[in-house]
């Protein structure tokens, strides 16, 4: 059995300022750094082959808080970078889904939504899948965790649950800092076994206020 674990990046200073987060480099904020110690204690007695991480700042910080005091270095690879947001990347959620008039889309039919200058859902969820196949395939029968982002493992869960890009609809959002866990069987077929879990995270410690979800629900 391959066991991977997709970990969503921690609280970032585009989350907290409720922007839209795709390629900016943002660094991570105070409340991330605190969930990122819940996070590296989760993982304490983990045992990981490998750790994988999108070249992002906040991604690859919480590569390292996933290691903690393991003997490894997150292995960076660009398959799991975040969409690029293209002309809205870094802009205000109200700025890009409201004045461009794409939040219907965005919530009802998101692999439709295509960015100026930037990625589609789909691109997204072809290179992030190539990658998380590509990963798998090299690490059979080991344990590997991946630190990536929201929009990414939103992707690749709705490979896994549907094989079917149109469904991405029905996959959640996840929250900074939390587990899904993809096991693969002896014929590199996935399944996921945990979703979503932030069950490392004290409520206080979750980042209600800057979620992508919470705003779309206001704006509906």
């Amino acid at each position: 059995m391959t066991k991977i674990y997709l970990v969503r990046h921690c609280e970032a200073e585009g989350n907290l300022k409720q922007l839209f987060q795709g390629r900016i480099n943002t660094d991570i904020t105070a409340l991330g750094a605190k969930q990122l110690e819940f996070l590296k204690e989760r993982f304490k007695d983990v045992p990981l082959d490998a750790v994988y991480s999108s070249p992002l700042k906040r991604a690859y910080k919480t590569a390292e808080a996933v290691i903690g005091e393991k003997p490894l270095s997150p292995i960076i690879h660009e398959g799991f970078v975040e969409i690029d947001g293209g002309v809205v990347d870094g802009k205000p959620f109200r700025e890009t889904f409201l004045e461009l008039d794409l939040l219907d889309d965005w919530i009802n039919r998101p692999w439709t939504v295509k960015f100026e200058d930037g990625e589609s859902f789909e691109e997204v969820y072809i290179r992030a899948s190539k990658a998380l196949f590509e990963v798998a395939n090299k690490h059979k029968g080991q344990n590997v965790a991946i630190a990536s982002h929201g929009g990414v493992i939103r992707a690749l869960a709705c490979k896994v649950l549907y094989d079917d890009l149109t469904r991405l609809k029905d996959v959640n959002w996840f929250e900074n800092t939390s587990v899904t866990v993809l096991e693969f069987d002896d014929n590199m077929k996935p399944s996921v076994t945990l979703f979503n879990d932030f069950s490392h995270l004290p409520k206080e410690f979750l980042n209600d206020k800057s979620r992508i979800s919470n705003f779309m629900e206001k704006n509906k």
